[in-house]
């Protein structure tokens, strides 16, 4: 748990909500690039019921008290201290105080940081919250200009700063992982290429030459979840761009690989941590703010909370009006 010392603001890293502003609940999304998507947000009470995400959560809380349930403990993260949160760990979110809490965040496909320490296993932060400056000064390589597009030379140094930082706080340097690249990168391809359809293990013996065992370790290894558990964040991501789009939710759960609505909405609540409806009807009260989110470089998009960045596959087609 998070010392309760205040900590001065950081230089660059404004408050997600200033003072003359309004504070009610509200998502600013930042310009993204292909593995990370930003935002800055402002909450009250428990905004975030348990769940989880495929991506790093790195993230400055900016305003309040943040607190969280994480890996069997709670944290508390202050102004200008950085929390982590690994792939695939449960998690919730609230104010720890009436104040309410605001962050910036990034969300970080788990595939870089292991392009950048060259294939080794993925660094893991036991502490969620940090103080540690070098991790604060690569995460705020991202967060310092949320208005900001990261160009793609820029963005491979940034990724780079970041997972050097995150494997010195964790200790993994040097800690060797033998991971067949191309035969999970053959998994990954058929996996994302099958969000509508059937694919089983089976499926990706064959076309990796390795058994189901061996592969879910090594998948887990390279991206940071099992194959399971990307290929529903697959089908969600395409969820999340439909509802967006307007198609009602048991169109949404056929045409994203769902058995039916009841399923999309269970999923969805655990890797978002509300349900569609509830996240729909806060993405058209987004759209209406006088205070916009920011569109995406990538994809034009301004999803609130636990948003993917996704468009709809080809064929996909939202409900008319």
């Amino acid at each position: 748990m998070a010392g309760t010392k205040p900590l001065r603001r950081q230089p660059g890293l404004e408050h997600s909500c200033e003072a003359g502003i309004d504070l009610a609940d509200q998502i600013v999304t930042a310009p993204s690039a292909r593995g990370m998507a930003r935002l800055q947000a402002y909450f009250k009470g428990r905004p975030f019921a348990p769940h989880r995400h495929d991506t790093y959560g790195i993230g400055i809380t900016t305003l309040g008290v943040q607190s969280f349930s994480y890996r069997g403990d709670t944290f508390h993260s202050l102004p200008g201290q950085v929390y982590v949160l690994h792939p695939d760990e449960l998690h919730d979110g609230r104010a720890g105080t009436e104040q309410g809490f605001g962050y910036r965040i990034l969300y970080l496909d788990p595939g870089l940081i292991r392009d950048a320490v060259a294939g080794r296993g993925l660094p893991f932060v036991a502490d969620a919250v940090s103080d540690d400056r070098g991790l604060r000064a690569a995460i705020g390589g991202f967060l310092s200009r949320m208005n900001e597009a990261i160009c793609d030379l820029e963005g491979i140094d940034m990724v780079l700063a970041l997972a050097t930082a995150l494997e010195r706080i964790s200790g993994a340097v040097n800690t060797e992982f033998k991971v067949d690249q191309q035969a999970v990168g053959k998994a990954r391809d058929l996996l994302a290429a099958s969000i509508e359809g059937d694919v089983g293990s089976r499926d990706l013996e064959t076309v990796t030459g390795h058994d189901r065992w061996a592969l879910a370790r090594q998948f887990r290894a390279a991206f940071g979840v099992s194959p399971y558990r990307f290929l529903t964040m697959r089908r969600l991501e395409n969820a999340q761009a439909l509802i967006a789009a307007g198609s009602s939710l048991a169109e949404t759960a056929q045409a994203s690989g769902f058995a039916d609505q009841s399923h999309l909405t269970r999923q969805f609540r655990g890797a978002v941590g509300m349900p569609p409806g509830a996240w729909r009807r806060l993405n058209k009260a987004w759209r209406r703010r006088v205070i916009k989110p920011a569109r995406s470089r990538t994809n034009g998009s301004g999803y609130p909370p636990g948003f993917f960045c996704a468009r709809p596959r080809p064929g996909s087609r939202p409900a008319d009006g």
